[in-house]
C-alpha cells in the first residue's frame, strides 16, 4: 500500500486524465465539464501530497527507484499549481478551437504526471520513462494548431527531442556499463571510489552527453534550436506550459543526477566548469537575440534561454561541498518557483491579449493600457518580475543565486548575470513602455473572461505576494535542498 501512496498524487492526476477523456467521449454534453474535472484531479494531487507533509513520513519505494522526499513534494506542489494555471488559461482557446477538448486536457496533465514521476526518480530508467512520459505528449501539444506553423513546430520538437532522448540515451548506458547499477546513489558509490577515478575519461564522456540531453530540455545554448520556432508556433497555452514545467522538471532531475551520482569531487569540478560556461553563453545570447525580436512569442522564446542562463548559476554553485552547495540547489528551486509564477502571469497576459487582437508582433501592443489596464498591469509586473528589479520575486530569486555564485568562487559569472540584467531590462520594460505611452491601433477593449482573470489573478498575486513577504518561499526552497546535505 506504501507504494500506491507515493505515487498517489500522479495517480489522482492520470485518473482526471481518463475521466477527461470518458466524459469527452461517452457525454459530449457535459463537456463544457473537462477543464473543471481537470482541475479537480489536479487538487486531489496537491491534497494527497499535503498529507505526506502533515505525516511527515517521507519514504522510497520501488526498491529506491522513486522517492518522495521534501525535493519532491516541493515540485509536486509547483507542478500541480503550473498545471491548473494552465487549464484555466486555456478554457477560452480550446472552446474557441472547438475540436479535441477532452484529448487536450488529457495530455496536459499526462505531461503533468510524467513532470512528477520526473522529480522523484533516483534511477536511470525510471528518469528515462518519466522524461519520455512528459514529451511525448508535449510533442502533440506543440503541433495541436490548425495553422501551419504548429505543425512545423510539433515535427521540430519532436525531431529535435527525439536526437536529445538517444544522446541521454546514449550517456545513461555508458554509466549502467560502467557501473553496474541504474540506481543513482549506486552510481555514486562506484564514481566516488578509486574505480571510479580510475575510469574517469568515460565519466567525462557519460557527463557530457547527459548535459547535452538535458540541455534541449533546459534550453541552453547550444541545444536551444528549437526554442524560438516552437515558442512562436505552437499554441500560446502550450507554449507557456513548455516554458515553465518542462523547464523546471529539466533542472530537478538534473540537481539529483549531478549531485547523487556524479558529485565526486574530481569530477564536480569538470562539470561545474561545463555549466558555468554554459550559463554565460546562454545569458548572452539569449538577451542579445531577444533585443531585435518583433514577436513577443519569439522574444519571449530567446528571454527563456537567457533566464535558463541564470537558473544554472546555481548549478555551477552546487559543485562546492557544504553550506553552498545548500545554497546553490535552494537558489536554483527558488529561481525555479519564482520563474514559473512570473513567467506564467506573462504568459495568461498574453494569451488574453493574442486572442482579442489576433497579433502576436509586439507593436501591437502599443496603448494596450488604454484598451485593458488589468492585463497591462499584470504584465508589466511580470516584466519587471523578469528582469530583477526589487522588490519584485524576480530580485530575490536573483539575488539569492548571485550569492550562491559569489559564494562559490564564480564572481565573473554574476557580473556577466548582473550585465545581462541590464540587457534583459532593455526589451522587458520597452514592450511595458509601448504598452503604456504607445498609440493604439484600434479602440476596441480587450475583456479577459473569468477564467484567465482568475488564471492572472493567481499568478499575479504570487508574484506580489512573495516580493513582499519572500520567506517562505526561500524557506521551502532551502528545505527542499537540505536532504542532499542529509546524504
Amino acid at each position: 500500500m506504501s507504494g500506491l501512496d507515493i505515487v498517489g498524487p500522479q495517480f489522482a492526476v492520470l485518473l482526471a486524465a481518463g475521466a477527461v477523456l470518458m466524459v469527452d467521449a461517452l457525454m459530449p454534453q457535459n463537456r463544457r465539464l473537462v477543464p473543471y474535472i481537470a482541475l479537480l484531479g489536479l487538487g486531489a494531487s496537491a491534497i494527497w501530497t499535503g498529507t505526506w507533509v502533515a505525516r511527515d513520513n517521507y519514504q522510497e519505494a520501488f526498491h529506491g527507484t522513486l522517492s518522495l522526499d521534501q525535493y519532491a513534494v516541493f515540485f509536486y506542489f509547483l507542478f500541480a499549481g503550473i498545471t491548473a494555471t494552465v487549464v484555466l488559461a486555456s478554457i477560452d482557446w480550446v472552446n474557441q478551437e472547438g475540436r479535441g477538448q477532452g484529448e487536450y486536457y488529457a495530455l496536459v496533465l499526462t505531461v503533468c504526471a510524467g513532470l512528477m514521476f520526473l522529480s522523484a526518480a533516483r534511477d536511470l530508467i525510471t528518469i528515462f520513462l518519466a522524461l519520455e512520459l512528459s514529451s511525448i505528449p508535449q510533442y502533440i501539444l506543440a503541433g495541436w494548431g490548425k495553422d501551419r506553423r504548429s505543425s512545423e513546430a510539433g515535427l521540430k520538437y519532436l525531431l529535435l527531442g527525439a536526437i536529445a532522448s538517444a544522446l541521454l540515451l546514449y550517456g545513461m548506458a555508458l554509466l549502467y556499463g560502467l557501473t553496474g547499477t541504474t540506481l543513482l546513489l549506486g552510481i555514486g558509490e562506484f564514481v566516488a571510489s578509486p574505480a571510479g577515478e580510475a575510469n574517469r575519461s568515460v565519466l567525462v564522456l557519460a557527463m557530457a552527453l547527459l548535459i547535452a540531453g538535458f540541455g534541449f530540455k533546459m534550453a541552453i545554448v547550444p541545444f536551444q534550436m528549437w526554442v524560438p520556432d516552437v515558442y512562436q508556433g505552437a499554441p500560446t497555452p502550450v507554449t507557456a506550459f513548455l516554458s515553465v514545467g518542462s523547464k523546471a522538471a529539466a533542472f530537478a532531475v538534473v540537481i539529483r543526477i549531478f549531485f547523487e551520482a556524479l558529485g565526486a569531487d574530481f569530477l564536480s569540478s569538470d562539470w561545474a566548469n561545463v555549466f558555468a560556461g554554459l550559463a554565460a553563453v546562454s545569458m548572452t545570447v539569449g538577451n542579445v537575440m531577444a533585443i531585435v525580436q518583433t514577436d513577443i512569442k519569439r522574444m519571449f522564446g530567446y528571454s527563456s534561454i537567457a533566464q535558463a542562463g541564470n537558473h544554472m548559476i546555481g548549478l555551477a554553485a552546487i559543485s562546492v561541498a557544504g553550506e553552498q552547495f545548500t545554497l546553490g540547489a535552494s537558489g536554483v528551486l527558488l529561481f525555479v518557483a519564482a520563474y514559473a509564477f512570473t513567467n506564467l502571469g506573462a504568459w495568461v497576459a498574453i494569451i488574453a491579449i493574442s486572442q482579442k487582437i489576433g497579433s502576436d508582433q509586439i507593436k501591437d501592443y502599443a496603448g494596450m493600457w488604454k484598451r485593458s489596464p488589468v492585463l497591462t498591469l499584470g504584465l508589466a509586473v511580470c516584466f519587471v518580475s523578469l528582469t530583477g528589479i526589487p522588490p519584485t520575486v524576480g530580485f530575490w530569486a536573483k539575488l539569492y543565486i548571485f550569492n550562491a555564485g559569489i559564494r562559490a568562487d564564480l564572481g565573473w559569472l554574476v557580473i556577466i548575470g548582473v550585465l545581462n540584467s541590464v540587457v534583459s531590462a532593455y526589451y522587458y520594460l520597452g514592450v511595458a513602455r509601448q504598452m503604456f505611452t504607445g498609440d493604439a491601433e484600434g479602440a476596441e477593449k480587450v475583456r479577459t473572461s473569468p477564467s484567465i482573470g482568475l488564471s492572472l489573478g493567481v499568478a499575479t498575486f504570487g508574484v506580489l505576494a512573495f516580493s513582499i513577504v519572500p520567506i517562505p518561499l526561500i524557506t521551502a526552497a532551502r528545505d527542499a535542498a537540505d536532504i542532499f546535505a542529509q546524504r
